[in-house]
């Protein structure tokens, strides 16, 4: 879709005045590329496929629609929108919530890891649906959920929740809701195979993609080394030493290898937690609530923390192992150098691990200047301090 005609300004857009003097109220003046080129869109009613980089104003593109084409008067739900984690669930709502208590509209909350009795109720009344897949279903299972009058369902990390994981419920789910509701799929990649899937699912729809050609934004720092005779931990150890006052985002790629790295890093004195699928969802809320806060500034991650997940002041993601794709890779770093901050990822690289990085070069276009580990190896200065982020990044 051409992008000469965005908005410059949030004024432009044709919202219900109460939106207009919240955004007014948080400062929020221009909109971010993906939301000047999508919210006209959405607000028309029209299908969108969009695509944007990590931190570039995904949730706002498609919240701000939602909320002003939802009626309050109507005492059912009139959007749905399908996220793969119970985290990235909780942060759409921290976006929507605000917004949507401006126009008297209710919205909750499905994900696992607690009991379906509270949620049962919840809906009674509820305007919006932000879910994890399997949850929905079961509550449109057990007749506690009903989409008929569902006008808008948005798929997040669209090539996630239509990849094999996801899919047989996502399907499940839209076959609940009428075939002509307005559909929004975002992400923010999009391989060809997302297009012939997508096509299910969306009625002549536009498709935005804002960054497509460039696989990683000029805010973000690459470092590569090649530890050959270095123990992987020791070198972890001496990039935590020299981390700074930024948090820090370790990536792993087993929940059991994530959980014993934060345990041994613990036993040393590092700060650190860990952010596995193993984690009931208080202890996930009680994580990813001391990482927020700076109390504990290094998070042991695997990927379900690489999706969606935006918290102030990540200075630096360490690629502690290697992801399963390059897509993967791009969600990780992502983590860091958002919305034009300054931001560092680096990437540890065994002898095993070099096949698969040239298949990741090759996948996302570019080479990668690496560095051989040694007992002096160079290390980055650690980055500036951010100011805080403004919400339009959402």
């Amino acid at each position: 879709m051409p992008l000469q005609t965005q908005a410059s300004s949030f004024a432009q857009f044709d919202l219900p005045p109460n939106l207009h003097r919240a955004l007014e109220a948080d400062n929020l003046v221009a909109p971010t590329p993906i939301q000047a080129a999508a919210i006209p869109v959405l607000l028309k009613g029209q299908d969108v496929i969009g695509q944007a980089r990590t931190g570039s104003g995904k949730t706002l593109a498609f919240v701000l629609p939602l909320v002003a084409r939802s009626d309050p008067g109507i005492r059912a739900v009139q959007a749905l929108v399908l996220v793969p984690t119970r985290e990235l669930a909780i942060q759409v709502a921290s976006v929507l919530g605000p917004l949507a208590r401006t126009r008297h509209l209710r919205h909750v909350l499905l994900h696992g890891g607690r009991s379906l009795g509270p949620e049962q109720q919840a809906l009674k009344g509820a305007h919006v649906v932000i879910g994890t897949p399997g949850r929905t279903l079961d509550h449109l299972r057990k007749g506690n959920l009903s989409l008929d009058r569902v006008r808008l369902v948005v798929l997040d990390e669209a090539d996630e929740m239509l990849d094999r994981g996801f899919a047989p419920d996502v399907e499940r789910i839209l076959a609940h809701a009428p075939d002509r509701r307005q559909t929004a799929l975002f992400s923010a990649t999009l391989p060809t195979w997302v297009a012939g899937i997508a096509a299910r699912h969306v009625r002549n729809a536009i498709t935005i993609e804002v960054d497509a050609d460039t696989p990683a934004p000029p805010e973000i720092e690459h470092v590569v080394y090649d530890i050959e005779s270095t123990p992987r931990l020791d070198a972890l150890r001496a990039l935590l030493d020299r981390r700074g006052d930024d948090a820090v985002i370790v990536f792993g790629r087993t929940k059991h290898g994530v959980k014993k790295l934060a345990q041994r890093l613990e036993g040393m004195g590092y700060p650190t937690s860990a952010l596995q699928g193993n984690l009931s969802q208080n202890a996930r809320e009680r994580v990813m609530a001391g990482f927020r806060s700076g109390s504990v500034p290094i998070l042991l991650a695997t990927n379900v923390a690489a999706r969606g997940l935006d918290v102030p002041d990540v200075g630096l993601v360490i690629n502690y192992e290697l992801p399963e794709s390059p897509e993967w890779f791009t969600h990780r770093v992502g983590r860091t150098g958002r919305m034009g901050r300054a931001g560092l990822a680096i990437t540890l690289l065994a002898p095993e691990d070099a096949t698969k990085w040239r298949q990741f070069e090759k996948a996302l276009g570019r080479r990668f200047e690496r560095r051989r580990w040694t007992q002096h190896a160079w290390l980055p200065s650690p980055p500036r301090r951010r100011s805080p982020r403004s919400r339009a990044a959402a």
